[in-house]
C-alpha cells in the first residue's frame, strides 16, 4: 500500500515527533519535538476551510472571519495570515454588506498560484431575498490584484438556460491537483423554487465542476440574479428524489475531493487525468437511508456538446452530467453492522496516486475509524484501530502514508503502514474548545488547525500551527 520512499517518510516523521498516547488519552513522558503556536488573536473568528488552507509555498494560511460555523451570509471578509510575521492582510471585502448577504467564506488556496477561491453570496441579496444554499457563487481573487473578485461560475435562472452556466449556488470549493479544474457541492435554484410549489420535487443537493474550457457569457436580467463566469460548469453526478431500495441512485451526492494529484490508473492500465469521488446517500432493501463513496471520470478535454443541452437543465429538471460521464459506486457496505460511510463532517481524501480513497465508518464496536478502498473497487479496509471515536476531519499527508485527525481536543496521526496510532499534543488548555479543520501544510512539515479559544467568557476561532523544533 505504501511505496520505500513513503515508508521513510513516516520513519522520518516518527522520529522527529510522534509521542505515543495511553489508553485513557493521557500523554506518556516521552520527548514530544513538535510545538503548538497560536497565529491568529483577539476577539473575532479566524475561521480555515478544512481543505486547501496553505498558500503552494506554505506561507500563509488564508481564513474567513466567522466565528459561527454556519454563518458565511453575515460574513464580510476574508483575510490571510502570514506564517512567519503572523501579520494579518486583508483579502476581499464584500460591498454592501448586510446581515443578508452577500457574504464570504470557506476559501481554498490554489495549489501552484498566488489565488484563492471562495463562496460569495449574490450581490443583490437584501431581506427579501437573502444569502442561501441556492443564492451563492464562486469568487476569485489573484492576490497580484487583492480585493478585485475574479466571478469563476456563470450562473443563469433565466430560461431557456445557458449550457456551461449552473442555476443555483455553489460551495465547497476545492482546486484539482493541477489547478486548472475546480470541483464543488451545489444547490440548484430552479429545483429549489419548484419544490416549494410541489411536494414531488426535491431540493437535491449534488455534485458539479468547473473545467478550463473556456468563459461563459450569461445575458443579464433585471433582478440581477445572473452573472457571467470564467469557466465552464457542468453537473457530474446524479441524483433522483426516489432512488430504488437497494440499488446505486442516490438522493444526495456531497463532499466531493480529487482522486489523485494527476488521477488514477484505471483496471484497464489506463490513466484517468480528472476524476471525483464523493459521498452518496442512498437506500437499502428495506429502505433505510445510509451512505456509500463514489467515483466519476471526467473527460479531459471538451466533447462535442452539440447533443448535450441536458447540461442546462429545463424549468422542470436539474442540469444532467454529460451523457459518457458515469457514476460508479465503489463502496459496498450494506451488510456491515454500522453500515455506510458515518463519523463528524468529512471530506473524501485520496492517496497521491489515486490508487485509495479514505472516508469514516463505524467499527463494531462503534468506534469511528478511517477506513480505505481501492479507487477501482474491492474490499473495504480499516486503517485506524483506536479506542476512542475520531471527531473532526482528518487529512492525508501530501506524500500519503500518514493520517491526521483529532479526538477529544488533541491531534493524532496514524502511519498507514503499521496502523499505529500516535497524539501530537500534551497538554490541552482549559479554555480550547472545538478543534476543527486539520490539514497538513503543502510541504508535509506542518499541521494547521482551528480551536475555539476562550477570552472573556466567549469562545473565538484561532489559528493554531504545529512545527517540529528539529526543522
Amino acid at each position: 500500500m505504501v511505496t520505500k520512499a513513503i515508508k521513510c517518510l513516516m520513519v522520518t516523521l516518527l522520529s522527529m515527533f510522534f509521542v505515543q498516547c495511553s489508553n485513557d488519552n493521557d500523554m506518556e513522558s516521552n520527548q514530544n519535538n513538535w510545538k503548538e503556536s497560536q497565529l491568529t488573536s483577539g476577539k473575532g473568528g479566524h475561521l480555515l476551510n478544512p481543505v486547501q488552507s496553505f498558500s503552494p509555498k506554505d506561507e500563509y494560511l488564508v481564513y474567513d472571519v466567522r466565528n459561527v460555523g454556519g454563518d458565511i451570509g453575515a460574513t464580510p471578509r476574508i483575510e490571510r495570515v502570514n506564517i512567519a510575521t503572523r501579520e494579518v492582510e486583508v483579502v476581499y471585502e464584500t460591498p454592501g454588506q448586510t446581515t443578508y448577504g452577500p457574504g464570504v467564506g470557506a476559501v481554498a488556496y490554489h495549489p501552484h498560484e498566488d489565488m484563492v477561491l471562495f463562496i460569495h453570496g449574490l450581490l443583490n441579496c437584501d431581506e427579501s431575498r437573502p444569502y442561501g444554499f441556492t443564492r451563492r457563487t464562486g469568487v476569485a481573487v489573484d492576490m497580484n490584484h487583492p480585493s478585485q473578485g475574479i466571478w469563476m461560475d456563470a450562473r443563469d435562472v433565466t430560461p431557456p438556460f445557458t449550457v456551461g452556466a449552473m442555476r443555483g449556488g455553489s460551495h465547497a470549493h476545492s482546486w484539482s491537483g493541477d489547478g486548472k479544474w475546480v470541483t464543488y457541492t451545489y444547490n440548484d435554484d430552479v429545483m429549489g423554487q419548484l419544490a416549494e410549489k410541489d411536494s414531488t420535487v426535491g431540493n437535491l443537493r449534488f455534485i458539479a465542476v468547473m473545467a478550463p474550457w473556456g468563459a461563459v457569457e450569461v445575458d443579464a436580467d433585471a433582478e440581477g440574479e445572473n452573472n457571467s463566469g470564467t469557466m465552464f460548469n457542468m453537473a457530474v453526478a446524479r441524483v433522483t428524489e426516489n432512488p430504488k431500495p437497494g440499488s446505486d441512485e442516490i438522493e444526495k451526492a456531497y463532499e466531493d475531493g480529487w482522486i489523485g494529484q494527476n488521477g488514477y490508473v484505471k483496471s484497464n492500465g489506463e490513466q484517468q487525468k480528472y476524476a471525483v469521488a464523493f459521498l452518496g446517500d442512498l437506500r437499502d432493501e428495506a429502505g433505510n437511508l445510509f451512505t456509500e463513496v463514489f467515483v466519476v471520470d471526467l473527460p479531459e478535454e471538451m466533447p462535442d456538446l452539440s447533443n448535450e443541452q441536458q447540461l442546462a437543465g429545463t424549468a422542470v429538471s436539474r442540469p444532467l452530467p454529460l451523457k459518457s460521464v458515469v457514476q460508479r459506486r465503489v463502496t459496498h457496505s450494506e451488510d456491515r453492522k454500522y453500515p455506510g460511510v458515518q463519523g463528524p463532517r468529512q471530506w473524501m481524501k485520496s492517496s497521491p496516486d489515486g490508487k485509495w480513497l479514505y472516508f469514516m465508518m463505524k467499527d463494531d464496536e462503534g468506534r469511528v475509524q478511517i477506513y480505505g478502498v481501492p479507487t477501482v473497487g474491492g474490499e473495504i479496509v480499516q486503517m485506524t484501530f483506536n479506542d476512542f471515536s475520531i471527531d473532526t476531519s482528518f487529512d492525508l499527508h501530501p506524500a500519503g502514508g500518514v493520517l491526521a485527525y483529532g479526538s477529544d481536543e488533541k491531534v493524532y496521526i496514524t502511519d498507514l503502514n503499521n496502523h499505529e496510532t500516535h497524539c501530537l499534543t500534551e497538554n490541552i488548555a482549559d479554555h480550547y474548545q472545538e478543534l476543527h479543520g486539520i490539514q497538513w501544510s503543502r510541504s508535509g512539515k506542518a499541521l494547521a488547525y482551528n480551536r475555539a479559544v476562550v477570552e472573556d467568557g466567549k469562545p473565538y476561532y484561532q489559528i493554531f500551527l504545529l512545527t517540529s523544533d528539529e526543522e
